[in-house]
């Protein structure tokens, strides 16, 4: 398929070239605008209490969650001075009908928790309309302008300020992470390429990768909802990813015009020939790989996951369709000029084709030399890594998420210190209007260790009327910590009236489901993974051995990475280097989605690296100078290709949000222990031990391979 492919390109280059274009084009203009059709991505599993909670909360009574508290404060004038509330009213008269169901202050509640232990600042809890999280975003980005006052010093805190801090501080640092890394990866192409020519080819292949993929996710909005977090992985994907590919395949295509005398006329078309035969089935297979860690995301019923999987999918896909198409006719249309525009130190150096005998292959014969110890080293040096791991705690996202300078972390702060301790709640949907029931189920909840307060936040008329009630349980302390989320199971533990159950929602319980969620979903994402790359690692290299070995490897590298994240973000190390506040817990997806990406990286470089050593193997079986020569002719390529890629995951350390930071830092790491650890170290040590075994599979399964297997030229 691949050589009919390749002779296509030989014949049609410039056929293929404009219809690239043509397509690129399109694809920018259609995928543009899909910043307009994007949601804000729910976190929550339709089939869970807490979920079940807000839907029949709002269709009895409509949203009664606190979604937005407006904090109102005057240096001069306390609560109780009529003119302070005279402006308070005059500001909420500005909120637009039909946006919220319940805009509460203090004079209507005579609730002392919403005044500050100074009286100079009062709060005013505010619940939006809407019974989708679509139409609340869109009515909170109405309500939330009409809070400022014009006199009075206005703080806005709550669930919904800290979506849209999220959303628009992420926007800011995608804008700033690719202004950061742009420059960097065309100055470092052009150190790893020596001209011009090819170091902007990488960058050109990202561009169209990412615009296909935003015309991708426009088309699937289409037909479902998809999150503004899509986007995040199109980039870190589309450019990451595409740069790879365009790296494995300039770097073949110039290997093998460098073999071929500088008078052949047909020297790019042989070199095309084998470039696709070889890079371009390794990054075929590599493609593939990822797509299906990530398409691994659309078993969890959270959208967030769901869209992280659409844009990884997109951009990995349209990645792949670049690379072996506009590249390689794009290649052959430069032919030998390639290596235009060279730097002033490489005009007079020819391009090396690579020797088999350099530093790479010395490190891997002295690998092999001492396999048993390597691996003990490694191994154990990568577990201490990961052991901080074993204690993590789970958690979702809150203010502290966002800078500290962030108005919506500012306002939480100023709630948590001025209006006295921290408090969190649930909201409990008893079932029954008989009011003896519910006094008897509220005094049980009160008893659950830890309850300040349990009270109805309806009315006996609604209660009547609906056939059911709403209690509201608070209690001290942070919404996403261990504590609260313990308190939330014992109140589930608590028996409703006549014995029935009571569906418990609010912020920490939302954050008991998610995780409960994930945990159920977890081994069926695990084993799509693992299935796949067992699979296509089979049909590629026809061993059942190495698809077993780089499953482990895999997940040792990424514990790794795991590891150091909660050492960082979990445990509150390096804070102060890299600026954040340690929330002493993880985000709870955002381990599934690093898991999904880090995977199919790892597999990238272990296909690519594997495919030169099957190439060895089959023209010499010679396991030891197989894997020195594999190591040798991949070593520098697959560094040069992390480096560029970790210069594109590491921009993305520098967000001012949390989870933003984690993921950059995460990745960073596993993709430098990957990329030179890993595939340098512990993968010869691994396959020297195994020697011929690396290439085993039952007579059946070597027969099938031998006729139906995808081999190298």
């Amino acid at each position: 398929m691949l050589l009919r492919w390749a002779n296509v390109i030989v014949h049609r280059s410039r056929i293929v070239l404009a219809l690239g274009v043509i397509a690129t084009i399109a694809a920018a203009a259609y995928g543009l605008g899909v910043f307009g059709a994007l949601g804000q991505g729910g976190f929550d599993d339709k089939n869970t209490d807490s979920a079940k909670e807000l839907v029949q909360e709002q269709a009895a009574f409509g949203n009664v969650g606190i979604d937005l508290i407006a904090i109102y404060r005057s240096n001069t004038l306390t609560v109780s001075d009529p003119a302070f509330r005279a402006e308070v009213d005059r500001t909420l008269a500005g909120i637009p009908k039909g946006t919220t169901t319940s805009v509460a202050t203090y004079w209507q509640t005579h609730d002392p928790s919403m005044v500050s232990t100074d009286e100079h600042a009062t709060t005013v809890l505010i619940s939006l309309v809407g019974k989708d999280q679509a139409t609340m975003s869109d009515n909170n980005d109405l309500v939330m302008p009409k809070l400022e006052s014009a006199d009075l010093q206005t703080d806005i805190a709550g669930p919904w300020a800290v979506y849209r801090g999220v959303n628009v501080t992420v926007k800011s640092d995608l804008e700033r992470a690719e202004l950061l890394s742009s420059p960097l990866v065309i100055l470092l192409s052009l150190l790893i390429f020596g001209s011009v020519v090819a170091a902007l080819m990488p960058m050109a292949v990202g561009a169209v990768s990412v615009l296909g993929s935003l015309a991708i996710v426009r088309l699937l909005t289409s037909f479902t909802e998809v999150s503004v977090f899509s986007i995040n992985v199109i980039t870190l994907l589309g450019t990451g990813l595409a740069i790879d590919y365009a790296l494995f395949m300039i770097s073949r295509y110039r290997e093998e015009l460098g073999k071929l005398p500088l008078d052949d006329p047909d020297a790019p078309a042989k070199a095309i020939r084998t470039t696709l035969q070889t890079a371009g089935r390794t990054v075929m297979f590599s493609g593939f790989t990822v797509a299906a860690a990530m398409s691994s995301l659309l078993i969890f019923p959270q959208n967030f996951l769901r869209s992280l999987g659409y844009g990884g999918v997109a951009a990995v896909l349209i990645a792949v369709v670049a690379a072996v198409t506009v590249l390689p006719a794009l290649l052959f249309a430069l032919g030998r000029r390639v290596d235009a525009g060279r730097l002033p130190w490489r005009r007079h150096r020819a391009v090396s084709v690579g020797s088999d005998h350099g530093a790479w292959a010395r490190l891997a014969h002295a690998v092999m030399a001492k396999p048993v110890v390597v691996m003990v080293v490694i191994i154990g040096a990568l577990l201490a890594v990961a052991s901080p791991f074993l204690g993590v705690k789970w958690g979702s996202v809150d203010y502290r998420v966002l800078p500290p300078d962030n108005s919506a972390h500012v306002a939480a702060v100023k709630l948590n210190t001025e209006f006295g301790q921290e408090q969190s709640s649930a909201n409990l949907l008893v079932e029954t209007k008989d009011q003896s029931a519910i006094a008897a189920y509220t005094a049980a909840v009160k008893k659950v260790p830890g309850i300040l307060d349990v009270r109805p936040i309806v009315t006996p008329a609604e209660t009547e009327k609906a056939g059911a009630s709403v209690l509201r349980a608070s209690w001290a302390g942070n919404s996403q910590t261990e504590y609260s989320q313990n308190i939330v199971k014992e109140i589930r533990a608590v028996p409703g009236p006549g014995g029935g159950h009571v569906l418990v929602g609010g912020l920490s319980a939302a954050t008991v489901d998610l995780v409960g969620s994930l945990r159920h979903h977890l081994p069926w994402m695990a084993g799509i993974i693992i299935l796949v790359m067992l699979v296509l690692l089979f049909l590629a290299f026809g061993s059942v051995v190495l698809p077993v070995k780089a499953v482990l490897m895999n997940l040792l590298s990424i514990s790794a990475s795991f590891g150091a994240i909660t050492w960082i973000f979990a445990d509150g190390h390096l804070q102060g280097f890299l600026h954040y506040t340690s929330s002493g817990f993880l985000d709870a997806t955002q381990p599934i989605f690093m898991l999904a990406i880090l995977v199919g990286l790892s597999m990238d470089y272990e296909v690519f690296l594997l495919s030169r050593v099957r190439e060895q193997w089959d023209a010499t079986h010679d396991n030891t100078g197989s894997v020195a020569v594999g190591v040798q002719k991949t070593g520098q390529i697959i560094t040069s290709a992390a480096l560029l890629l970790a210069v594109v995951i590491g921009a993305f350390s520098t967000s001012g949000v949390v989870f933003m930071k984690m993921i950059g830092v995460g990745m960073l790491v596993a993709l430098l222990v990957d990329a030179t650890i890993v595939r340098a170290l512990l993968v010869p040590a691994t396959m020297k031990l195994l020697g011929s075994w690396n290439w085993y599979a039952p007579g059946p399964m070597k027969r099938f391979w031998e006729r139906y297997g995808v081999k190298e030229g």
